[in-house]
């Protein structure tokens, strides 16, 4: 099965085009970028890099969230038109995931960390289990102070990975049972992204498939604070 994978959740944007068990080829750039302009240039690149043709691919395999909305609405806005145009499967993984599976087997909890501004973050828990990345505490928007005494609670090794440098200082005060990830794992990678979304089954309704922000967005926040009661208005809410 081929998959062209599709992450742009955050700064980096990754694409990757792979097998079960190839990594064809991957395009990767960490630079401040409007992803609308980036992003099909190098999928296009992609194809021409590895001589495959759009039609070729068996699924689209997308980080659906959570991280930056702009950047989740153009990665799952291309991944629908792309699959919904070509007749191939849809597959939604967490952008969470997708960074926490950078990290190998043995690690302990891993913990991606994106920083979501007010010291809160956009994380998670996982872990290896015979060769599956297992979700063990449900990806969320928190405060890292009400985040971390909940991960200490585990007792159980914790390695961090993604945003961590806000939170060095913090994190590091947790010990021998905390650990950061070196920075080279710190970027989320499409090969990565391949490889979750061959082991998920596709959506049933491509037009439904939405991205997965667990936070609402700054226009329904100022929508709900000028309008406390919300009486007559949950559908207009919904639909932002």
């Amino acid at each position: 099965m081929l998959v062209l994978a599709i992450d742009a959740s955050n700064q980096a944007l990754t694409v990757a085009l792979a097998t079960e068990q190839q990594l064809l080829g991957t395009v990767t750039l960490n630079v401040k970028q409007t992803h609308s302009e980036g992003l099909m240039p190098a999928i296009e690149y992609l194809f021409q890099a590895t001589k495959k043709q759009p039609a070729a691919i068996d699924r689209v395999a997308v980080a659906q969230g959570p991280g930056s909305y702009t950047g989740i609405r153009i990665a799952v806005t291309t991944a629908k038109t792309l699959a919904w145009t070509l007749g191939k499967q849809l597959v939604g993984v967490s952008s969470l995931a997708v960074l926490a599976s950078n990290i190998p087997a043995g690690a302990g909890l891993i913990v991606p960390l994106f920083d979501a501004r007010r010291s809160a973050v956009f994380t998670g828990a996982y872990r290896w289990q015979q060769g599956q990345l297992v979700n063990v505490l449900a990806d969320r928007h928190i405060a890292m102070a009400e985040w971390l005494p909940e991960l200490v609670a585990t007792k159980q090794p914790l390695t961090f990975v993604g945003d961590t440098a806000a939170f060095s200082e913090t994190l590091l005060a947790l010990g021998e049972q905390a650990q950061i990830a070196a920075t080279n794992f710190d970027l989320p990678q499409a090969g990565q992204l391949a490889q979750l979304g061959l082991q998920l089954p596709p959506v049933t309704d491509i037009h439904g498939f939405v991205p997965n922000y667990l936070r609402m967005t700054e226009a329904e926040t100022n929508w709900l604070k000028q309008h406390p009661d919300n009486e007559g208005h949950e559908p207009y809410v919904e639909e932002i």
